[in-house]
């Protein structure tokens, strides 16, 4: 057993002594399928703090013949796999930890060197008839070992992007790296060597002009996780369970830390779930681990609409983007899609995949923007903060006038940046237009099942501001009166739908005529 050679179980069992482990070995199933096919290629990538090394460390104690980690995988998802014991430590396994090796390495510039020099030395110890001494690549070494053995290798790489993150302006580490990945995948010499191998990290892999610098893996991104949607973080079905075990109320969880949908599944932030059942306190977690520091860069870009995308959604609403321009990296921007993009990856912003929409997923996230934006002091943020902060006093007022007012002027000023079309455009304005709201109130539920049919918008306070801030019911009605909506509110009974809230409701109409450019508002407390 060697450091990057089948390398020692400990890794893994330190993760199965924690306190908390939430069992994600079904994850196995899905690579034991993928085993000497021509899906073998897999790269993995999801944002920081959301199990990647976990999973890198999991596939290397099950499938090295340098561990005996039968015991150690007894009663979890994977052992009622039929082909568990299979593939249970059947393999040679190479695992590779890509930011570890920068500092022992001397620095980026040598860290495929120093991969190169380690790895080939551990495999002649193992194949010392197979490789000469002057084998002097990885590849070449694997595939020397295969030619003369028929052995093949699973090969793990965590943080695999460390370089193109961290060193994204330095031309030839990059070069170099890109290369050396190549050599190691890509071509029909190693499908020969190669059982398996799985890349994680945070970005999915490089583009080249407009294909990948690695065209042979499959790719699991925020933006499509296919059928690996359940193992990245946590799921719905898991969080519930925690909940019930550290006495915790789910549904104040779920509005702090869900928000990424990806399948069928809703998923959560692992690391912030996690803090929180350890420390019993709903906080931002995040920022502990990646701080609004490293998004400053990315929203302060200068391209059209990025500002106005980052307000919407800081309101609660969606952003359609664009996701096929981006390329991989962190320094080839050609429009605020591909910052957008680039966020999603991060897990800063969450993806709907049915839409093709972005928005922020949480309260945790929430508050990063917010601290992103209001430290850079952005003029259209402390302008818009004023406007919105006044429109929520008139509603709190119940000044209809007012509220009508207020509306139709952020209507005028901002509807014309928002890419949505007109039915939808009142719907838009009104998120934009309450987002001083979202101090008080949680992000607004759109089209909640209630009563007979289906409320518009509902804002519901925060817990600790419930008996100070009404819930707030809005029904929107285009080229209607704002009677008809509240009309609705209470024929089809909205109300009801928020049966479990105790405090006070405020029922809002509102309504906007296309032709003589006139908001109306109705407001009753209830």
């Amino acid at each position: 057993m060697g450091r990057f050679l089948n390398p020692k179980i400990s890794a893994f069992q330190d993760v199965l002594n924690s306190k908390i482990y939430v069992d994600k070995t079904g994850l196995l199933e899905y690579t034991n399928s993928v085993i000497d096919t021509t899906a073998k290629f897999i790269c993995n990538s999801r944002p920081r703090r959301f199990g990647k090394s976990i999973t890198a460390d999991m596939l290397t104690a099950y499938y090295s013949r340098g561990c005996d980690s039968e015991k150690l995988f007894s009663g979890l998802e994977i052992s009622n796999a039929e082909d568990f014991k299979k593939h249970l430590n059947q393999y040679d396994v190479i695992h590779l930890d890509i930011q570890w090796c920068i500092e022992p390495a001397g620095g980026p510039e040598k860290v495929v060197s120093f991969i190169t020099k380690n790895t080939v030395n551990e495999l002649r110890s193992y194949y010392p008839e197979a490789l000469s001494e002057i084998s002097g690549s990885l590849p070449d070494a694997l595939s020397c070992i295969n030619a003369a053995t028929g052995k093949r290798f699973i090969v793990i790489i965590d943080e695999w992007d460390a370089l193109i993150r961290d060193e994204a302006l330095n031309q030839q580490v990059q070069e170099e790296y890109i290369g050396f990945l190549r050599g190691l995948f890509k071509g029909s010499e190693p499908s020969k060597y190669i059982h398996l191998a799985y890349l994680t990290g945070i970005l999915p892999i490089k583009k080249l002009k407009t294909q990948s610098a690695l065209n042979n893996f499959t790719q699991f991104t925020m933006l499509n996780p296919g059928p690996l949607s359940s193992y990245i973080g946590f799921t719905e079905e898991e969080v519930l369970g925690l909940c019930d075990k550290y006495g915790q109320e789910f549904e104040e969880v779920k509005r702090w830390y869900d928000g990424y949908q990806l399948g069928t599944y809703h998923v959560y932030n692992p690391n912030a779930v996690v803090n929180l059942m350890m420390m019993g306190e709903f906080q931002n977690y995040w920022s502990q681990t990646g701080t609004y520091e490293s998004i400053l860069p990315l929203i302060n870009k200068d391209f059209d609409g990025l500002k106005t995308s980052i307000l919407t959604m800081l309101s609660g609403d969606e952003y359609r983007i664009k996701t096929t321009s981006f390329q991989n990296d962190m320094v080839t921007f050609k429009s605020k899609d591909d910052v957008l993009t680039l966020l999603v990856h991060l897990g800063y912003l969450a993806y709907n995949q049915k839409k093709q929409t972005a928005y922020i997923p949480n309260e945790e996230i929430r508050r990063e923007f917010m601290d992103a934006v209001e430290e850079n002091k952005w003029n259209e943020l402390l302008e818009f903060e004023t406007q919105s902060g006044e429109l929520l006093n008139a509603t709190l007022n119940m000044d209809e006038t007012a509220v009508a007012n207020g509306i139709e002027k952020i209507h005028t000023e901002y509807a014309s940046s928002i890419q949505y079309n007109d039915e939808n455009s009142l719907s838009s304005v009104l998120t934009i237009a309450y987002l001083s709201a979202m101090q008080y109130y949680f992000k607004p539920i759109r089209e909640l099942p209630a009563g007979k049919g289906f409320a518009d918008f509902v804002f519901l306070p925060k817990t600790e501001y419930v008996d100070d801030y009404p819930a707030l019911l809005v029904e929107l009605k285009w080229n209607k009166t704002a009677q008809t909506a509240l009309k609705q509110i209470k024929e089809k009974n909205y109300p009801e739908s928020l049966f479990k809230y105790s405090g006070k409701i405020l029922l809002i109409g509102i309504s906007y005529d296309k032709k003589t450019k006139e908001h109306q508002c109705v407001i009753e407390e209830i």
